[in-house]
């Protein structure tokens, strides 16, 4: 499964000192169906551990998720600074996963080079 990040969460994740490593360890608990939350609207909800932190009271971010298809980390936050998201953020989110989720080769590779979508590496 191939996973991106958008721009605006690369410079979130790259502040917060979150590594693509702890992305993909996140994807493979998700592809092994450990979810915090299902939102709806191919929108999960995972919580993600920063070094030397448990989950618990580190960073969530929110996907646009399709099993066995691709991945897109759109979203972020730290627990202490937020319980969550409201729904008229989530609506929004849910337009950008469908967005996101129908894009064809041709569109994904153009979004990666003008850099509005970073792939997620394992040693990225």
């Amino acid at each position: 499964m191939r996973a991106f990040k958008t721009k605006w969460f690369q410079h979130w994740a790259v502040k917060e000192g979150l590594s693509d490593q702890a992305l993909q360890s996140a994807l493979n608990e998700i592809n092994s169906g450990l979810v915090d939350a299902n939102l709806g609207g191919h929108i999960i909800k995972k919580r993600v551990a920063l070094p030397g932190q448990g989950k618990r009271g580190s960073l969530r971010t929110l996907l646009a998720f399709r099993l066995d298809s691709r991945a897109f980390f759109i979203y972020g936050f730290a627990k202490n600074e937020r319980a969550n998201i409201d729904q008229k953020e989530l609506k929004v989110l849910k337009l950008l996963a469908k967005e996101l989720l129908s894009y064809n080769i041709e569109k994904l590779k153009m979004a990666v080079m003008a850099g509005e979508l970073i792939e997620v590496t394992e040693n990225g």
